[in-house]
């Protein structure tokens, strides 16, 4: 079945979200500040202590936002999340590097919760572990590298990279009932993801590194980086809507060819 004109429209939008210019861009046109060179003033220890925070974040997230959100339709509250990211961000510019450890599994949460928001907008249930997750493979979806494999780079190729991740991490949830610390099923898929997380987390560390941001700074910072997420959200939740309409295979063959 072919994709009616409206629905390749939708895709088309869904595209530029998904590929839209990443978080470290935003930043460097908002701060005026090459993202790349923040980096690279990062404390030596700072990627171990940014992967940690990662780690922690996300399954932070898990517990506590993922599987208490209600499953009834409601319109997605960006605006809402959007402001209470940005008090965490206010702290996180005010203290820079230190605080990202207590800063970033806050403000991960609320970008769940959002995403969440997002994905029932679009007509995911909830109520199904696989919908669940797929909230959280967002976090891998907005973070892309130089040094990814071919096979492993772009939208449909992350989402298979994750695939096996999700489906075991899925069927774990479902049989127990409730999310386990240290569970191998849902390690590895977190682990999967933070890889890729960790990469605009750390541009975002740099950007609120910059001894000039303060709190209002920090502030600003989240925002865009919540915001980010939200558009990735928006693109990924459209893309499998039309696939449950019209297979994932044909939603990809056009995707492809837009």
């Amino acid at each position: 079945m072919s994709l009616t004109a409206e629905h390749i429209e939708e895709l088309k939008s869904a595209k530029r979200l998904l590929e839209n210019p990443g978080i470290a861009a935003r930043l460097s046109n908002s701060l005026a500040t090459p993202i790349d060179r923040a980096i690279k003033l990062l404390p030596a220890a700072a990627h171990k202590t940014i992967m940690a925070a990662v780690t922690k974040s996300l399954e932070t997230a898990l517990r506590t936002a993922l599987f208490t959100l209600g499953d009834s339709p409601q319109p997605a509250s960006n605006l809402t999340h959007r402001a209470t990211v940005a008090l965490s961000g206010a702290a996180g510019g005010a203290l820079g590097l230190a605080a990202l450890a207590i800063e970033l599994p806050v403000s991960t949460t609320i970008m769940l919760r959002s995403i969440a928001d997002i994905a029932r907008g679009e007509g995911e249930d909830l109520k199904q572990e696989e919908a669940r997750l797929a909230c959280l493979e967002v976090f891998a979806l907005g973070g892309s590298s130089d040094k990814d494999d071919a096979a492993e780079s772009g939208y449909f190729g992350v989402r298979a990279a994750l695939a096996s991740a999700i489906t075991e991490a899925a069927s774990h949830v479902a049989s127990r009932g409730a999310v386990k610390d240290g569970a191998p099923a849902l390690v590895r898929l977190i682990t999967q993801i933070a890889a890729r997380f960790s990469i605009p987390v750390t541009q975002k560390a740099a950007a609120q590194a910059v001894p000039i941001i303060g709190a209002a700074g920090g502030a600003m910072i989240n925002t865009l980086f919540i915001g980010h997420f939200q558009d990735i959200a928006r693109g990924h939740f459209t893309v499998r809507r039309l696939e449950r309409i019209y297979t994932t295979e044909r939603v990809q063959a056009v995707y492809d060819d837009l």
